[in-house]
């Protein structure tokens, strides 16, 4: 298959994704933009699971992996810094990332340089691989409800305060104030500081 075509193709998804959001990129809609058949488009990516994974992979490009930390912990605060501003820049980036399971060149280079940094901490593989998830699994799903903010603070302030939940209603505030970039390190201080205690003797 064509790279070429198939970067023609992702570029013109990541086009209409950022014009339409996620629900308005289509095998057929990506043809229109490009001009083509829809079954050009079709044999390069197979099906809305390949475009999808296509696009999800050029998200996860501009995770750049140079001039990193040499120390394994900054390393991996860095990696996950590049990880949620490559999905921010891209409207619903971390809905379509989320989507799929793209076994894709830069989706694995970015795995290999966590796990690498990981790793390199002392702890054991599944220790690594499970916390390679971890982050990530918790940079895609806030990423998600920063990308969607608004509507959902309003509709958890609402859901909150009708008295049915003292404790929601009580961290309201924590838990719809400061900012995303805080709550992102929050995490990460949490994931590494248990991974530290797991590699302690």
């Amino acid at each position: 298959m064509s790279t070429e075509r198939r970067d023609e193709i992702a570029r013109a998804a990541l086009e209409l994704l950022q014009e339409k959001g996620a629900e308005g990129v289509s095998l057929r809609a990506v043809a229109d933009r490009m001009g083509v058949r829809l079954n050009t488009v079709s044999w390069h990516v197979g099906s809305k699971a390949g475009l999808q994974a296509l696009m999800a992979d050029a998200i996860v490009g501009g995770v750049s992996l140079t001039r990193l930390p040499k120390a394994w912990e900054p390393r991996v605060r860095e990696l996950a810094h590049r990880y949620r501003a490559a999905l921010l820049r891209h409207r619903d980036g971390a809905a379509v990332v989320a989507g799929t399971y793209a076994a894709e060149p830069n989706t694995l280079a970015v795995a290999e340089a966590l796990l690498t940094a990981l790793l390199e901490s002392g702890c054991a593989e599944a220790d690594a691989a499970w916390t390679l998830w971890t982050i990530v699994y918790f940079t895609l799903g806030l990423v998600a409800e920063e990308q969607n903010a608004p509507a959902a603070k309003d509709e958890l302030t609402a859901a909150a305060t009708t008295g049915a939940y003292p404790a929601l209603a009580r961290t309201l505030h924590h838990l719809t104030g400061g900012s995303f970039a805080d709550r992102h390190e929050f995490g990460l201080d949490l994931i590494l500081q248990a991974l530290r205690a797991r590699t302690s003797p």
